[in-house]
């Protein structure tokens, strides 16, 4: 089976429309996946996070994936090959945390590509005029041959910008536990992402957020209507919710916000 390319971006629309076009020019009927288009703009660690957690369920493909504030800038483009998939986009950070939890899962090294283009057609629209021609060359001569695209140059890990998701820390003392995390995202539900792990509340009734008392559930309707909770989302990650409700504005959360959880 022909591997699919995803595409992935900030652009909202119409824009997406247009590196589809240049990929059908150049591959005819090739499987296109969306994969979302409405990533909050210019906001390069809520993509990485969620092209973390959906990329690594394709099979085999070629990840189109731009959030690029520094376009038109001396940024440098990256092909990254982890198994045999290949991610394509700007050099900020975005494509390595994805790149990690495919290798995570497959067993895989993840090989980096610096890319040489010559200067696109526009200097506002490099998802159109560079990285889809690039995912363009991959998809054509194969993942497992990217190294013979003569504008594709392996780099080492001192060579590209890497992104890191940050990490909560964890204090215990006389019996106790204080973990201080930090809002990854908030979703289209308002649920509020944090990057605590879930194993840390396993044993957890209910848990002190920033001064209130939260339960810790299983399933949102668990706690009535409009009541504050703690779950742990499919991502394994301890989440700020309410039922039917938005949990971002009920715990006063935004992305980025410090919270601290005591047990």
């Amino acid at each position: 089976m022909t591997p699919p390319i995803t595409l992935a971006s900030d652009f909202g629309t119409p824009y997406p429309a247009a590196m589809k076009g240049v990929l059908l020019q150049r591959l005819g009927d090739v499987r296109l996946v969306d994969v979302a288009h409405d990533f909050p703009r210019q906001d390069v660690p809520t993509a990485a996070f969620w092209l973390r957690e959906t990329l690594p369920y394709f099979p085999p493909a070629v990840h189109l994936a731009v959030v690029d504030p520094g376009v038109g800038t001396d940024r440098a483009a990256l092909a990254v090959r982890v198994g045999d998939h290949a991610l394509v986009g700007p050099d900020n950070g975005l494509l390595l945390p994805p790149a990690r939890r495919i290798a995570e899962r497959e067993d895989a090294e993840i090989e980096v590509f610096d890319v040489t283009y010559d200067t696109p057609a526009s200097t506002t629209f490099h998802g159109r005029d560079l990285f889809a021609p690039v995912a363009a060359d991959v998809h054509e001569v194969g993942v497992d041959a990217m190294e013979t695209l003569d504008h594709l140059t392996p780099v080492d890990a001192d060579d590209y910008v890497d992104l890191t998701l940050p990490e909560p820390t964890v204090e215990r003392e006389r019996g106790a536990t204080t973990v201080t995390g930090e809002v990854l995202v908030v979703d289209d539900f308002g649920n509020t992402i944090t990057n605590v792990p879930g194993d840390l509340f396993a044993d957890c009734e209910e848990v002190v957020v920033d001064g209130i008392t939260v339960p810790v559930v299983d399933a949102f309707a668990d706690v009535s209507r409009g009541e504050r909770l703690l779950t742990v989302g499919s991502h394994g990650y301890v989440e700020c919710d309410v039922n039917r409700g938005r949990g971002d504005k009920a715990f006063g959360l935004t992305v980025g916000d410090s919270v601290q959880f005591s047990f």
